[in-house]
């Protein structure tokens, strides 16, 4: 099955970064961030991917001609040019790179990706957020509710603390951050079946728009709940805080044992 990564963007709210390489590129404990991601699918055995590039596309292009000698060792004999990997990581994937266009929406950069997927379920995702989404259990939850796409839905981490004030501001309680259970956000994270090309009619359409706000009124779209860590990068605090964890081992975004742990129960579908 075959995955798409939106990595077309300006990232302009991360500029001191992207002024310089693509949004996709800015590193997230020495590796690309779309390296990170990838690795959340191949942890599962999804290891084709189609990258939709855009701004900068050059340099995705480049990263990926050049993976073989950019994630291993190598030596080298500097009299005859000889070269040999000492390998560290293969990945083992299959990355096709496509420039989609610089400005276009993200429905626009799928709608050109047309040809490459066929007749056939394929998947999305952003390449700018990271989450231990179990891709076995989504494509599960896709299949079984038959509809034509899938979103996972996750909770935004909080940007601050809570306060509870009384009559007179006497403070009744302070809360440090803490995850807003009530709060529902589109994570990224899709299951979509072929069908959903009859909505990406325009290059300028977000998908988060108009496509799939008539997926909604269609009740073709439903949510997969996913209760443990995500994080998005959209800012330089967000990219220093993917940072400070991206030395555990594993890191968040791949520790499967430990996802929605501290989960309320709730239904896992909503349409």
């Amino acid at each position: 099955m075959k995955t798409i990564l939106l990595a077309g963007g300006l990232g302009s709210r991360l500029a001191e970064e992207t002024v310089a390489i693509p949004k996709p590129m800015v590193e997230v404990g020495g590796r690309p961030i779309i390296a990170r991601v990838m690795d959340i699918y191949s942890h599962f055995g999804h290891n084709e991917f189609i990258v939709a590039g855009g701004y900068k596309c050059l340099m995705l292009k480049q990263f990926f001609a050049n993976y073989h000698l950019i994630a291993n060792d190598i030596s080298v004999d500097v009299d005859t040019g000889g070269l040999q990997l000492k390998p560290i990581s293969s990945g083992g994937w299959n990355v096709s790179v496509v420039d989609t266009g610089a400005l276009t929406m993200t429905s626009g950069r799928i709608r050109r990706l047309r040809e490459w997927i066929g007749d056939e379920t394929f998947m999305v995702t952003y390449s700018d957020g990271l989450g231990n989404v179990d891709i076995g259990k989504l494509l599960e939850f896709h299949r079984a509710h038959g509809k034509l796409a899938t979103v996972t839905a996750v909770q935004p981490p909080a940007r601050f603390g809570n306060m509870e004030l009384g009559d007179g501001g006497q403070v009744h309680a302070f809360t440090e951050k803490v995850r807003r259970y009530e709060t529902w956000i589109n994570g990224g994270f899709f299951v979509f079946e072929p069908g959903v090309f009859d909505y990406f009619t325009d290059d300028n359409e977000p998908l988060e728009q108009a496509p799939m706000v008539q997926m909604t009124e269609d009740r073709q779209l439903v949510a997969y709940r996913h209760y443990g860590f995500w994080h998005p990068m959209d800012t330089i605090r967000d990219r220093n805080a993917l940072n400070e964890v991206s030395d555990r081992d594993p890191p968040p975004w791949l520790d499967f044992d430990n996802v929605g742990k501290d989960a309320q129960s709730a239904p896992r579908a909503v349409i």
